[in-house]
């Protein structure tokens, strides 16, 4: 009972601490991600979401950071070389934390419940918008929301509405406003058939040419500035059109 008790005013303590220090300073994000592109935008976005944040590109470097108390939240790569997000969650199981959201692309039951059960708070299933994280992290910390940048990421992939931009291997690539349009278009309605009426009804202007073979070519051109992860992602769906399929983790 004395140690339960103990437990209890150790998480509230930490609660008033953050509380007491959200307004003083910008809050401190543990970013653990061994994708350098994908660490990279986060980084960006959470830092121009007014976080402070220090990224562990590791499991063994992040499970250590973890433990040092100087964060008001984590946020997990699932994955991981060496030591993934599993073992790290084993291996705080019972430790004084603060909240914990985990990224990954696996949304089947039994990872989920490995998730909660290891002390996570939230998971954010891959892709995702930086604006929908950055609103999970404040309602977590209870901060008020504020506008974010528009950014979706997977692979090694960021694409970002709001400056027009994709971004792979850490590296800019230019897209047409067709090719921007239509890799929005399939990217907002991952793991569905998008047919090609329905992207040149999206993404080709109404007085331009509207054929199956003009969206095939913005296709073949997208699937080439993606390289090859990216351009598996953009599957031909036959007789339908293509679909956008999320990365899948083991």
């Amino acid at each position: 009972m004395k140690a339960r008790t103990m437990a209890i005013r150790s998480v509230c303590e930490w609660r008033v601490r953050v509380i007491a220090n959200q307004w003083s300073e910008p809050p401190k994000i543990l970013l653990i991600e061994d994708d350098r592109g994908i660490a990279a935008g986060l980084v960006r976005g959470l830092k121009a979401s007014g976080f402070s944040v220090e990224l562990a590109n590791s499991g063994r470097r992040g499970a250590e950071l973890g433990l040092l108390g100087r964060f008001q939240l984590i946020v997990l790569d699932l994955m991981l070389p060496e030591v993934d997000g599993f073992e790290i969650l084993d291996r705080w199981r019972g430790q004084t934390l603060p909240p914990i959201i985990v990224l990954t692309a696996r949304t089947d039951l039994d990872a989920r419940l490995r998730v909660f059960n290891g002390g996570a708070v939230d998971y954010l299933s891959k892709p995702f918008w930086v604006e929908e994280l950055v609103a999970r992290i404040r309602a977590r910390l209870r901060l008020p929301q504020l506008a974010a940048p528009r950014r979706v990421y997977w692979d090694s992939s960021m694409l970002d509405l709001d400056a027009r931009t994709l971004t792979v291997e850490g590296a800019g690539v230019s897209l047409t406003a067709a090719e921007l349009s239509i890799l929005t278009f399939l990217v907002e309605r991952a793991g569905r058939a998008v047919s090609r009426g329905q992207l040149a009804e999206a993404a080709l202007p109404a007085d331009g040419d509207r054929f199956d073979r003009t969206v095939d070519s913005h296709v073949a051109r997208i699937r080439r500035k993606l390289g090859s992860t990216g351009a598996a992602r953009l599957v031909t769906v036959w007789g339908i059109g293509y679909r956008f399929d999320a990365p899948e983790q083991p």
